[in-house]
């Protein structure tokens, strides 16, 4: 997964969304350039705090079911992870 800018809006996570098999992990790395941006998860899940260019976070999904995330500080910025 990626953090990317998008002219559109302050951000965006690609490919969104993203489905995966539970007991994988997922992993965000941070391509703007300009803002800095989180992963979190709507359900407290998981959070990864604010972070810029360059930086990673990854969470392990062991449970099926549809995870949205969200950037902390751009409300148009949203994403879902959906584990089967």
């Amino acid at each position: 997964m990626k953090v990317v800018s998008d002219s559109q809006t302050q951000g965006a996570y690609q490919p969104n969304p993203v489905t995966v098999q539970a007991g994988q992990s997922v992993t965000w790395t941070w391509e703007d350039q300009g803002n800095q941006h989180s992963v979190s998860a709507d359900d407290r899940s998981f959070e990864s705090c604010l972070r810029g260019s360059g930086s990673s976070f990854t969470t392990m999904f062991t449970k099926a079911g549809t995870y949205a995330y969200h950037c902390s500080i751009h409300s148009s910025m949203k994403g879902t992870v959906t584990v089967s």
